[in-house]
């Protein structure tokens, strides 16, 4: 295995200083596997070792037709790094720029989104196979993924959701959302104690029913009454109500509703919002927030890409109170 290795780096050697060499462009053919068969005297699939280590840097691609060429001359990286998010949203930037800080200039990193569409996600993911030598995923609540990343050439990382029947298979950096809301409303227990009901609004088909699963044992154990909702569109506020919100959108629409009924939120009703920012530090007086730590996932996700066991790594979330509850 050391001999076979040691030969396919000359393939990798002879393109790496052909492009410091300035011999070999963007754009520039590369020789074939035959030629290099010959010209090293090395067998197919030892030549084709070495050219799938260059395209999993992202040095090379091929096309029918013209065979293998250079695409970029960027070779002081030890990491080429495809990173797939669900959506483009303030907590996504702030985890994008945590993790781009921490892996510094060892590795180059290119985003993707595929907003919650499985062909996007599925098509991404197979485009970039054999180009990258890391793969961070953000699959949401895909189910049924193991299939597909069982194919990519290279180290996958598993961000944000918990897939538990790939744990021990990938390493991965989540949020445990049950667990997260469960815990939060017991701390707020003591604000909680002046409303009776707690209403969840999420639109079920992209966010995490864990989260309202969180919610129900909460209730059962303190005994409050729950509900599930999409929307607060055309819905009525209900004094000793307690809204869940997770869409700065629904939150928006709330507190117009708020405003239309004469409500204040902490008096009349309560407010509890996922995922802090600044503006709800000063929104209304303060919003209370259910948040995890996006810049520190950012962080552990650069330390966990360097560390060769697998590891499955639990991230923080904490309420932090304001008048809105």
């Amino acid at each position: 295995m050391k001999e076979k290795a040691s030969k396919y780096k000359q393939i990798v050697n002879h393109v790496l200083s052909g492009i410091m060499d300035k011999k070999y462009k963007n754009g520039d053919k590369i020789p074939s596997i035959n030629e290099f068969c010959e010209r090293y005297h090395l067998s197919r699939d030892t030549v084709f070792s070495g050219i799938k280590e260059l395209k999993s840097k992202g040095i090379i691609d091929s096309a029918p037709g013209i065979g293998y060429y250079v695409v970029s001359t960027r070779i002081s990286f030890e990491r080429n790094i495809f990173l797939l998010f669900n959506e483009f949203n303030e907590f996504k930037e702030d985890l994008y720029k945590s993790f781009i800080k921490a892996v510094g200039k060892t590795a180059t990193v290119d985003l993707f989104f595929h907003n919650y569409n499985r062909r996007v996600f599925e098509s991404l993911i197979s485009e970039a196979n054999g180009k990258y030598t890391t793969y961070v995923v953000m699959s949401g609540k895909f189910e049924g993924i193991a299939p597909l990343l069982d194919r990519l050439s290279g180290q996958v990382f598993l961000l944000d959701h918990f897939h538990p029947e790939l744990k021990g298979k990938y390493s991965s950096v989540f949020q445990n959302f049950e667990k997260d809301t469960y815990q939060a409303l017991v701390t707020g227990i003591k604000y909680l104690e002046k409303y009776r009901r707690i209403i969840m609004v999420q639109k079920e088909e992209k966010e995490p029913q864990e989260r309202y699963d969180g919610l129900c044992a909460f209730c059962r154990e303190y005994a409050f009454e729950h509900r599930y909702v999409g929307t607060v569109k055309n819905k009525e506020i209900k004094p000793g109500d307690v809204f869940m919100v997770v869409k700065d959108r629904d939150l928006v629409d709330l507190l117009k509703l708020a405003r239309k009924q004469h409500l204040k939120p902490g008096k009349d009703f309560g407010i509890i919002s996922y995922n802090d920012t600044p503006l709800k530090e000063i929104l209304y007086g303060g919003i209370t927030t259910l948040s995890t730590d996006f810049k520190l996932m950012g962080r552990t996700l650069a330390t966990l890409i360097n560390t060769k066991t697998v590891e499955t790594i639990e991230n923080p979330c904490r309420l932090i109170i304001r008048k809105s509850l």
